[in-house]
């Protein structure tokens, strides 16, 4: 077990590691029950953000272009975190996101974790909602931006340590780290007729879109594709 606690969120286009994309990325660095560093970026891929992630998240496609690319991002997060354990809510999902994309730029990704969504499932049995907002409501921790990385990153890591002070003398196994699991879904390439056939789409629509072609998987670009054909239409000869 690290002595390093990392506590992270990514903001995502969607739910699947395989099709859609990461937006953001927030982490808190935290050793001896201390903050130690932080992580916090925007991933420029150059895609296009559903309207509900937007409505969501506040995240727009201005704010991610100021961002950096997958790459970059990626490395810079797996630098950061070292050794550490990882801990988030619901961890399984940004685990996922991480360790698949990690893949396709063939990079390893392999953490223990912590899962405060699993804890307050086990613990937080009289609560209606263990959402992450339910869970910062129950032990008065004030949440600035819901649904941005950081400060969901940070908000998980204030009621791990709500939960733990509170039942961790009495079940101190339940806040141990534990392998997390992600079974890495082989992707292909984004093909040459599928770069084609976007650029047609990309300049014939006359859409800012700047595409990383050296991250971008078949699966995505048809994803991506799909999305501009139902948004714009297809190319009228």
């Amino acid at each position: 077990m690290s002595e390093t606690l990392i506590a992270l969120d990514l903001e995502t286009t969607g739910l699947s590691p395989e099709k859609d994309h990461i937006l953001e990325i927030g982490a808190v660095k935290v050793a001896g029950g201390r903050i130690q560093d932080t992580y916090s970026v925007f991933v420029k891929e150059g895609i296009e953000i559903p309207p509900f992630i937007t409505e969501l998240t506040g995240i727009t496609e201005e704010m991610v272009r100021t961002g950096i690319p997958l790459r970059e991002a990626v490395e810079g997060f797996l630098t950061f975190a070292g050794d550490g354990d990882i801990l988030g809510h619901n961890i399984s999902f940004d685990y996922g996101f991480l360790k698949q994309n990690a893949a396709n730029l063939d990079l390893s990704c392999e953490k223990n974790g912590i899962d405060t969504l699993k804890l307050a499932r086990k613990f937080l049995t009289t609560l209606e909602s263990r959402s992450l907002e339910a869970v910062c409501c129950h032990y008065g921790v004030i949440q600035e931006k819901k649904h941005r990385a950081f400060e969901d990153a940070l908000s998980a890591y204030r009621v791990y340590e709500c939960m733990k002070k509170e039942f961790g003398e009495t079940d101190a196994g339940a806040f141990c780290p534990e392998p997390l699991i992600y079974r890495v879904k082989k992707q292909s390439p984004v093909t040459i007729s599928q770069k084609r056939y976007l650029n047609d789409l990309i300049k014939y629509h006359r859409i800012e879109l700047a595409v990383d072609w050296e991250t971008m998987t078949k699966s995505q670009a048809s994803q991506l594709i799909d999305r501009i054909l139902s948004n714009y239409g297809r190319i009228k000869r």
